[in-house]
């Protein structure tokens, strides 16, 4: 699935955000005289990836006699420029989210609601950041996934045989890189990091059977399982680096890194600076289950006051057909695989440099949960890994404390 970067958003913030969603009126994003233009923003703001949007709109314009008028949003302010449109009654026909943005947006009465036969194509792990009090708001795009690159040569230097298959495996084979020469580290450990932190520790409580709720809705950040798995990533950071995602991306093709968990944009980052580097890529360690990665998604939707609706709604179906989103996803690789799952096993990525172990991993993925206050959690979360990572709070301390806080979220009616 494509590199999903998010800013967090504080508790006061987003009730703020909410209370502007709610409070929205009529939208009128079309401009006077222009009575068959669409207006769709989405996030595709490189020139490889413009180029391949635009040749899917040219094909969705001449079929339909229209036009589409597009705005390029930044991971970076895309969602503030996204809440003022709202606020100001400017918002697009047809907007990009991301899965962990769905549930906000949805719940807040500003998307149109879907039907469920609408969505039959698309693979079910998928919907479930559609869905918000028994009504769906958004449609599948594109989905992909994280696995854990693993540096060939260093694997040797160390005497690492295989690419290791548990977290206890990992352990073991990190530990042995302390010896390689200074600059050089085992693992590359996420830190602090705003809405990439919290996709690198989930695989650890999922794949030791923890959660963030139960199966009744309970919020269960702290539970044993949870802070078993927590401990485990603090220990690998003590033989590796703690930064950023894009410092690890960057060390990693440097060729400074044995073991790092990252998504297909980093191959051709690898392609592009470093590509005499030796390196494979393998589905990432479970711990007392097997593998479980992180999936994103990305997701269209239709303003629920479009003035467009018809035109708006046909615009989602094309670009999420399966046909037409291979054809993105083969121009543009970061994209991952498209959400209809007719395509899911196209040969086109049996073609693809280790497109099936991307796959295979997706189908051992899972998405954050559904909840209109995900990001809050979210920034709980990733608040307590980075104080246990920095040795200023136990995994045990931390996550209680994180709880603590998130239970207010979980609990506050907005």
């Amino acid at each position: 699935m494509t590199e999903f970067m998010r800013r967090s958003v504080s508790c006061i913030g987003s009730c703020i955000i909410l209370l502007i969603l709610t409070l929205t009126g009529c939208n009128d994003s079309t401009e006077k005289g222009d009575e068959n233009t669409v207006v769709f923003w989405h996030f595709w703001s490189e020139p490889t990836q413009k180029q391949a949007i635009r040749q899917l709109l040219d094909k969705f314009e001449k079929e339909n006699n229209c036009k589409v008028r597009t705005t390029e949003l930044s991971w970076n302010d895309g969602k503030t420029k996204l809440f003022a449109s709202f606020n100001s009654n400017t918002a697009p026909d047809v907007i990009e989210l991301g899965s962990d943005w769905v549930a906000q947006f949805s719940s807040s009465k500003v998307l149109q609601p879907i039907e469920k036969k609408e969505l039959s194509n698309f693979v079910d792990f998928s919907l479930s950041p559609t869905l918000w009090d028994g009504k769906y708001y958004a449609v599948p795009w594109v989905l992909d996934t994280r696995v854990m690159f693993c540096n060939t040569d260093l694997m040797k230097k160390a005497g690492i045989v295989s690419a290791p298959t548990n977290v206890s495996e990992l352990q073991t084979a990190v530990q042995s890189m302390s010896q390689l020469p200074e600059g050089m580290y085992g693992f590359g450990a996420n830190g602090a990091d705003a809405h990439r932190l919290y996709k690198k520790i989930l695989p650890f409580f999922w794949s030791n059977g923890g959660d963030i709720f139960d199966k009744n809705g309970k919020l269960t950040l702290n539970s044993q399982q949870n802070i078993a798995a927590l401990n485990e990533y603090v220990k690998l950071s003590r033989y590796g680096l703690i930064e950023t995602q894009r410092h690890l991306d960057e060390a990693f093709v440097q060729g400074k890194i044995g073991f790092w968990y990252s998504g297909g944009w980093l191959m051709k980052k690898i392609a592009d600076g470093n590509p005499s580097l030796k390196y494979s890529v393998t589905l990432i360690p479970g711990m007392q289950l097997p593998s479980m990665s992180f999936a994103g998604g990305e997701y269209l939707a239709v303003n629920a006051q479009s003035k467009k609706g018809e035109l708006a709604r046909k615009l989602v179906k094309f670009l999420t057909n399966g046909s037409n989103a291979l054809d993105f996803c083969k121009a543009v690789p970061e994209a991952g695989f498209p959400a209809d799952r007719s395509t899911m096993n196209d040969t086109y990525f049996k073609t693809v440099k280790y497109r099936d172990v991307f796959a295979q991993q997706l189908s051992q993925a899972r998405m954050t949960p559904v909840h209109p206050r995900w990001l809050d959690i979210e920034a709980s979360l990733e608040n307590a890994v980075t104080a246990a990572l920095l040795g200023e709070k136990t995994a045990e301390m931390a996550l209680a404390e994180a709880q603590q806080e998130a239970e207010t979220y979980v609990n506050s009616k907005r």
